[in-house]
């Protein structure tokens, strides 16, 4: 079945590259010196969690064997493959389960792992009862491997491959680095991110602190590694500068190809600078070695490249009516020529790109063949492996067979609470082109479900899009695929094409305990531009009223969360009384993760308000709920949020460098990521024009942009806009280059926050960007300060607007004329009349004392 050796194309046309898939570093060890060195310090002080990352074939495994061989001590390894099997944690439980060693005694929470490895009944604790919660159950599966790891510790965790892992085995890993276990070095090899995409475990460390994961980059092999590697492996004392060149040229340093060419090389022989058929990629080298075999071992070796890369010698006999005999047989001399490798549980694949050289030469015809015969082997298996039928089924072209595999891989998924891999195998079905329209929608209610908090948001959307698009698409469909879409939309940082999104969809919402909730959302005040308070007052009274109607315990949590959140911002005390009576509640208590939401959405607004506090204080108990949930996606706000609350009580001090760390952490957080930059751009502009605002022992702290701190308990300070006076800094200012990067960063927020009509970081940077200016600029400075009240303004909610209504009076009397800030001033006293708003009645007082009534 494999074709001649010549260059084949997948279906006709140019010739398709090889994508390298699976690498090995070279035999001969050459080079990294430094990173050696770095990981044998890393892994002496445990505990740590390092990630090893490279392109493929650059030489991780070969530089963590050169590590292990040489490291005492008890040694786990586990190996990830490239196989769409949806099973939790197998990669992670293959190396506990390989451990020469029982572990010790155990906790009894290790008990939830009794199900999944059974070859340790022995040691471990019966299986507690099973919990109703899929979020506490998986915490507490977490916590059970974390026991485990801590029985068998001290010890090594070397898990490779990372970027075939499955998603549960990434947010375990993003627990383990937040959670260390006591005298366990855990060491990850994976690929680097390419730009554009992503892998679950990058997705997952990157929702990590900066500090919890070391990463330890592997680059090419330079010039001296490449002529080291080739005297050894030619034999060749000095090998010439042009040869060197050449392999460089032809292989880009990448170890794995270099050592492949040169082994080639020296098993030809002659001259290596007059061999012109010196490959130029790897496919040629694996060309060469496919030419020695026959036709019979061809074709049971193209079977295998589709089967995978450990072929069942069971299958391949089924899938070719063959015996047993004439497949090892033909497996024996693939084996011999270099393509195949005993691993000592059979005969694999060498590496991916083998496979992937074989699998290419099998005619495109003949694949789509012997894929549909092993799906066909497979459909006999108890239980379905679904996900690898559904792999098979796609590259044999059965539309339908692929759908019906795909959707049962992806439900088996969401029942062990992995919607990550749940959204992989849905997103793959939008594209069969015949899929019918009532099975494209089902499917994409199941992706919108799966993804809206896994990491395929950005896949997804575009699917939602389109078939929102279609005018023929039910209403009940419309409201529910809206309201998705609409969520993602905000969750990944576009703030009013979210909110109008929920807004299209909620009329066709039909069930009150959808709507309520949906309504919710569009009760929050301080996400959005072009939406006034009235319109969110009135979409939380009927938000309420949907709750009611649906007798759902949970639409009406999450409006009464809703409710308190909306009062909050509103400066109304009635907002206290909620929070009180819901945090009292049973019915949040059993709703862990909403609780720890709940406080921290609370926090901010009680921080915009002015009452730091109380901020803290739910600050400390969402923080509390966020560790003991594991809910990893909340940690950035738990971080954004006690760095608003920071600078808020004036503590500067290495606030820029802790909020740039937090900005490049939130890169795949983009509904964190533009609060960050703004918090980042305000204190920037907050250093500039007072280098030595931080408060030294509790005392009086100078506000921020729109957060005013209370020290001890006293009255708040007058805001950022008057932060240098609060600070007793007068009018001393930073050198011009802090200003230019402050106010360039402040620009670009300020575009952005415009660009995505997310208000709260648009009046908070305009306002700073009014108090930078204002001494230099100031015609510029009541420009912003100017469009800061408009915005909010069009908001309704006045309190907002304090600091930009004091640039305002003080430009004005700055250029003797307060009169004209007088207009601006009484809205200011009018609209915050009655209102429980201390930090915007701290500013009117300094604007009364400029701007008398």
């Amino acid at each position: 079945m494999i074709d001649g050796g010549e260059d084949k194309t997948r279906g006709g046309g140019s010739p398709t590259p090889v994508r390298p898939e699976r690498l090995r570093g070279p035999v001969e060890f050459v080079g990294r010196t430094a990173e050696l060195a770095r990981l044998r310090r890393l892994v002496a002080t445990p505990p740590c969690l390092i990630l090893l990352e490279g392109e493929p074939g650059i030489g991780k495994s070969r530089l963590v064997a050169e590590l292990l061989a040489e490291l005492p001590g008890r040694h786990l390894v586990g190996e990830c493959d490239d196989v769409p099997e949806p099973f939790p944690l197998g990669v992670l439980l293959d190396a506990i389960r390989g451990s020469a060693e029982r572990p010790g005694p155990l906790s009894p929470v290790a008990g939830a792992l009794a199900p999944l490895l059974p070859e340790l009944a022995d040691v471990l604790p019966d299986a507690p009862p099973p919990l109703t919660d899929p979020a506490a159950e998986r915490h507490r599966l977490f916590r059970a491997v974390a026991a485990v790891l801590a029985a068998l510790s001290p010890a090594t965790l070397l898990l490779e491959d990372l970027h075939w892992a499955d998603p549960a085995t990434c947010e375990l890993l993003a627990y383990l680095s937040t959670h260390p276990v006591d005298g366990l070095a855990v060491l990850l090899t994976a690929r680097t991110a390419t730009p554009g995409s992503s892998t679950p475990i990058h997705d997952a460390l990157a929702r990590t602190p900066p500090w919890s994961v070391t990463r330890v980059a592997l680059s090419p092999l330079d010039a001296d590694d490449v002529r080291r590697l080739a005297a050894r492996t030619l034999r060749l004392d000095d090998p010439p500068q042009q040869l060197t060149a050449a392999l460089l040229d032809r292989t880009a340093g990448i170890p794995f190809v270099v050592e492949e060419v040169l082994r080639t090389l020296a098993e030809r022989g002659g001259d290596p600078l007059a061999d012109d058929s010196v490959p130029f990629v790897l496919r040629d080298v694996l060309l060469w070695r496919l030419r020695p075999l026959d036709e019979a071992t061809r074709e049971v070796l193209g079977a295998a490249a589709v089967l995978g890369m450990t072929p069942d010698q069971r299958i391949l006999a089924a899938v070719l009516s063959l015996d047993r005999v004439a497949i090892g047989t033909a497996l024996t001399a693939a084996h011999r020529a270099g393509l195949l490798h005993d691993a000592g549980d059979g005969l694999r694949f060498r590496h991916d790109l083998a496979r992937q050289v074989v699998y290419d030469l099998v005619p495109r015809e003949s694949r789509e063949w012997l894929h549909l015969r092993v799906a066909r082997v497979l459909e006999q298996e108890l239980p379905r492996p679904v996900a690898l039928l559904a792999h098979h089924y796609r590259r044999a072209g059965s539309g339908a067979d692929f759908v019906r595999n795909a959707e049962a891989a992806a439900d088996l998924a969401t029942e062990r609470g992995d919607d990550a891999t749940a959204a992989s195998f849905l997103l793959q079905t939008m594209d069969v082109a015949e899929l019918p329209r009532p099975v494209r929608v089902r499917l994409a209610a199941k992706l919108g479900r799966s993804a809206i908090d896994g990491l395929s948001q950005a896949e997804a959307i575009p699917v939602l899009e389109r078939l929102l698009a279609d005018r023929r698409l039910p209403p009940g469909a419309r409201g529910e695929l809206g309201l998705v879409l609409g969520r993602m939309l905000r969750q990944q940082g576009e703030a009013l094409r979210g909110y109008t999104e929920i807004e299209r969809a909620v009329p066709y919402l039909r069930a009150p305990r959808r709507k309520a909730p949906a309504l919710a959302v569009l009760a929050a005040p301080d996400t959005v531009v072009g939406r006034h308070v009235d319109d969110h007052l009135a979409r939380c009274t009927e938000a309420e009223t949907a709750a009611a109607a649906s007798g759902d315990p949970g639409s009406h949590l999450a409006v009464r969360i809703a409710r308190a959140s909306l009062l909050l911002e509103l400066g109304d005390p009635a907002a206290w009384a909620i929070i009180t009576e819901l945090r009292a509640s049973a019915e949040l208590a059993d709703r862990p993760r909403e609780h720890a939401r709940a406080c921290l959405n609370w926090a901010q607004g009680a921080l915009h308000a002015g009452h730091p506090e109380q901020a803290e204080a739910l600050l400390a108990a969402g923080r509390a709920l966020v560790d003991e949930t594991g809910y990893e996606r909340l940690t950035s706000l738990v971080e954004a949020t006690q760095l608003s609350l920071d600078r808020a009580a004036g503590r500067l001090d290495g606030l820029a460098e802790r909020l740039s760390r937090l900005v490049a952490s939130a890169e795949r957080m983009p509904v964190t990521l533009l609060d960050a930059r703004a918090e980042l751009a305000t204190v920037l502009a907050l250093t500039a024009t007072a280098p030595n605002a931080s408060t030294a022992n509790g005392g009086t702290a100078n506000a921020g942009t729109a957060n005013a701190g209370t020290a001890n308990g006293g009255t708040p300070s007058a805001s950022t806009a008057n932060a240098s006076t609060a600070a007793g800094l007068g009018d001393r200012t930073g050198g011009p280059d802090e200003v230019e990067v402050a106010e360039r960063a402040l620009r670009e927020v300020v575009a952005d926050a415009r660009r995505v009509g997310a208000i709260w970081p648009l009046v908070q940077t305009l306002s700073a960007l009014a108090r930078l200016t204002l001494t230099r600029q100031p015609d510029e400075a009541v420009r912003h300060a100017t469009e800061a009240l408009s915005v909010v303004r069009g908001k309704g909610i006045l309190a907002w607007a304090a600091d930009a209504v004091l640039v305002l009076a003080e430009a004005a009397a700055a250029q003797g004329e307060p009169a004209r800030a007088a207009a601006a001033v009484a809205e200011l006293e009018a609209g915050i009349a009655g209102r429980d708003t201390p930090l915007a009645r701290a500013a009117l007082r300094r604007c009364r004392d400029l701007v008398p009534a």
